[in-house]
Parts: structure tokens; C-alpha cells; sequence
């Protein structure tokens, strides 16, 4: 039902880096990319993720509330996700771990604090 996601930033140049590295461990090249916007998916695939600076000049903000889940493959694949986030400037929300029976997750902001997550189901 989702085409893709997008969030805002600050600063395109050090939003790249960050989902660069996450886009890389789920094996997600860029789209396409803009002097304002980037965008990592596959044509006819899974949801994909744009960041870009906000289109009506005001300042980007964070929506209370709001959270992007990544598809991770397995457990470790989420481990991995978290660690890269971390390791890429953003901070945790939440090691990851399970969340009940059939649910594993590790959660996390990025360099402008989007909230997300990595996940696995069962």
C-alpha cells in the first residue's frame, strides 16, 4: 500500500551519509536524487525513502508520533541496521530486541531526529 516515505532535513549532504549506509545493508540504491531531494528504492519494489529539505522553505521539524520501519531480513540483519545508525551519528531509541512473541526490533533517530526502526516479524 505504501509507494515510499519521506522525511525531512537540514542538511541533504549529511542525510545522504546516513541513509547511504542503511540503504546499503538492505541492499537499496538510490532512485534518483536532486539538488534538494534523495530517494533509495527499486522500480516495483517494497516502499521506498526520500529525504529532502521541506518545499515550503519553512524550518524541517520532526512529527511527534511519526516513525519509518525498515524490513530487515533476520535478527541479525536488525542488530546490524541499529549498529550502522549509531555508527553513522544517529542515536538510539531503543536496542534492539524483542517487543512480545513474533516481533524483533531495534529503534533509532537520524541525524535530524526521524524517528525509526528496524524490524523482523515471527
Amino acid at each position: 500500500m505504501i509507494g515510499y516515505v519521506t522525511l525531512g532535513t537540514t542538511d541533504l549532504d549529511r542525510a545522504a551519509k546516513f541513509y547511504d549506509a542503511i540503504a546499503e545493508e538492505l541492499g537499496t540504491p538510490r532512485m534518483f536524487s536532486t539538488e534538494t531531494f534523495i530517494a533509495w528504492g527499486t522500480p516495483d519494489g517494497p516502499a521506498g525513502i526520500g529525504i529532502c529539505y521541506p518545499h515550503d522553505g519553512n524550518k524541517m521539524s520532526v512529527g511527534n508520533g511519526v516513525m519509518v520501519a525498515l524490513q530487515a531480513r533476520d535478527k541479525a540483519q536488525v542488530d546490524r541496521l541499529h549498529a550502522i545508525a549509531l555508527s553513522q551519528g544517529g542515536t538510539c531509541e531503543g536496542p534492539p530486541g524483542p517487543r512480545g512473541d513474533t516481533f524483533y526490533a531495534g529503534y533509532f533517530r537520524d541525524l535530524d531526529g526521524n524517528k525509526l526502526n528496524a524490524f523482523v516479524m515471527g
